[in-house]
């Protein structure tokens, strides 16, 4: 019995000395690690030592400048997530379950809800965060063969890029690599590696040296990893990166139930994106919307149909759809040739076209049910481009014979 309570007041006193840590100033702590004052990381180190993401070492020495290894670095992006608590457990935060996905909430409250935030005592001991974070797709499994690796900085890039699209969204690709082109090494990575790249670096989470360079293939160290997450967590902190003269943007959902900024060539085609969303309403719910296209479909059951279809044509089994295509400043409508469906999606047709043509909408209306009039009768529709005011609108029958796609530029 006074053996047990010798135990309970030692664990009592260990307590007491971790609430103190936790509740001293940054400046304050600097005792505790003789290597981190006057660090540049200092009070990055500090702050989240004390959400107990990286620890220090037995010899009183934090060692900021060591590199991190790849597991390593999968643990403590995991337990950025989460909040400890004074009794020393930890949950994620609120913040954390609402940007994700409704899979990975559902991932998250079940196949996971046991999920301890501690390390495996058999075995590999990172297997817990790997596999944690390989299932919500912030890793890929297969990036490292040997995850004892000393992280490059592309690889944490990387990384960071796929958390970003399960937990926020991503930037314009096209916007963003033109960013990063400034970097004197962002041509020394391959395509792959540079969206990456430029992701981290627009989202002002990772930034470059004073020589100019983003470091390709330099290992990142326990302070750089800290200050990055950091970074990731808190928006505030976060580096501000000019918009490059492009203030038409819009966040949009994408085809994996993510976002993704657009950067759009001006302001009309902004708000023609706003119309497309407001013409699939008028369809109440028989409608999705993905990136910059939307489907309309003819009833639920085919919506439901086309959404849990694992191939093309299935995923295509739409009645109509609008588009837009920021990259070539370009419009479109495309039609089923089928029966009804005019008669179903006319009105959200309508809606956008008539914004996009403006005093020249009758006309194009008139082409348009004049040319999906003849397509539907089996007449041949030879493929033409027509002038309607400063728009060139290209008419054609796809391949298969089953739909006619308007293109409008201009």
């Amino acid at each position: 019995m006074i053996r047990l309570t010798k135990q309970i007041s030692i664990l009592t006193a260990c307590w007491a000395l971790l609430l103190g840590f936790w509740a001293m100033p940054a400046e304050a702590q600097s005792q505790f690690f003789r290597d981190v004052p006057g660090h540049w990381a200092e009070q990055a180190v500090y702050k989240m030592v004390q959400q107990g993401l990286l620890d220090g070492f037995p010899d009183g020495t934090f060692r900021p400048d060591d590199p991190v290894t790849a597991d390593q670095f999968v643990k403590i992006l995991l337990l950025s997530f989460s909040q400890l608590h004074p009794n020393g457990e930890r949950s994620w935060t609120a913040a954390f379950i609402d940007s994700l996905s409704p899979a990975n909430q559902s991932l998250i409250r079940q196949d996971y809800r046991n999920f301890s935030f501690q390390p495996s005592l058999v075995g590999y001991w990172a297997k817990p965060y790997m596999d944690l974070a390989g299932d919500l797709q912030f890793i890929d499994k297969s990036q490292f063969s040997d995850y004892k690796a000393k992280l490059k900085r592309e690889d944490v890039a990387e990384m960071i890029y796929y958390t970003l699209k399960e937990t926020e969204y991503l930037e314009d690709e096209m916007s963003s690599l033109a960013t990063a082109r400034r970097f004197g090494d962002f041509q020394s990575v391959p395509a792959r590696k540079q969206k990456f790249i430029g992701e981290v670096m627009t989202k002002g989470i990772m930034e470059g040296y004073p020589n100019g360079y983003f470091g390709v293939g330099r290992e990142v160290t326990r302070a750089e990893a800290l200050l990055i997450l950091d970074r990731l967590q808190n928006k505030a902190a976060r580096i501000s990166v000019p918009a490059a003269g492009q203030p038409y943007v819009k966040v949009v959902p994408t085809k994996d139930g993510s976002y993704k900024k657009l950067v759009f060539p001006d302001e009309k085609m902004l708000q023609a994106y706003g119309l497309m969303e407001a013409a699939g309403k008028l369809r109440g719910t028989n409608y999705d919307l993905e990136e910059t296209v939307l489907r309309m479909y003819k009833d639920a059951d085919a919506k439901a149909l086309a959404l849990k279809s694992t191939t093309e044509a299935g995923k295509n089994g739409n009645e109509a759809s609008l588009w837009l295509e920021p990259q070539f400043q370009a419009y479109g409508v495309t039609v089923r040739l089928e029966e009804g469906v005019l008669a179903r999606n006319l009105e959200s047709i309508r809606k956008f076209t008539d914004f996009v043509f403006g005093y020249d909408a009758d006309t194009f209306c008139r082409l348009f049910t004049a040319s999906y009039a003849k397509a539907l009768k089996g007449e041949a529709v030879v493929q033409e481009t027509v002038q309607i005011g400063r728009f060139s609108v290209e008419v054609r029958l796809q391949a298969d014979g089953k739909a006619l796609v308007f293109s409008v530029t201009g």
